[in-house]
């Protein structure tokens, strides 16, 4: 699969489930909400205390971020 694929180039061996999560095949393309799918649906991956950074893409142009932290 090609998230699978992409998940090596970064990480250099193929990324189990939890640490590349991917919404692709469930939801098709969602466009910039994908990442606020993969989020709700992978909640543990921010810890309470944790801060982080969703960017996303969208059709055209389209840009959008947001910092978050978890209480």
């Amino acid at each position: 699969m090609l998230f699978m694929q992409e998940g090596r180039k970064v990480m250099g061996r193929v990324p189990e489930p939890d640490k590349q999560p991917s919404i692709l095949q469930d939801y098709a393309n969602t466009s910039s909400a994908r990442s606020i799918i993969a989020i709700s649906n992978y909640p543990d991956g921010l810890l309470p205390g944790d801060t982080g950074l969703i960017c996303s893409f969208g059709a055209g142009y389209l840009v959008g971020s947001v910092l978050v932290a978890r209480a």
